[in-house]
């Protein structure tokens, strides 16, 4: 399976407004620890940011798609395909 048909697929676990939007949300609550982890100079917290979204994003899943998380089974590409989602909806790709 080559990227572009994992995302394809991931895109298919999230049709789901709310849970793009909440996909959306964890990826600028992200952002802002990065940049707050930054700021204070606490840099072992940096490990912590891959994780910031999964409160977010799991909700939309359980909630609102009632399916599992992507990152269950391949979380190196769940997390690339979260900043690709991200893209597209920001570039109007895909509806907010």
């Amino acid at each position: 399976m080559t990227f572009s048909e994992y995302y394809q697929y991931y895109l298919l676990l999230h049709q789901n407004k709310w849970t793009r939007r909440l996909h959306v949300f964890g990826q600028l609550a992200t952002i802002l620890f990065v940049l707050v982890v930054l700021y204070y100079k606490a840099w072992v917290l940096l490990l912590a940011a891959p994780f910031v979204i999964y409160p977010f994003a799991w909700t939309g899943h359980f909630v609102f798609e009632k399916n599992k998380p992507a990152a269950f089974s391949r979380p190196i590409w769940a997390k690339a395909c979260d900043w690709v989602m991200l893209k597209d909806i920001l570039i109007g790709k895909l509806e907010w």
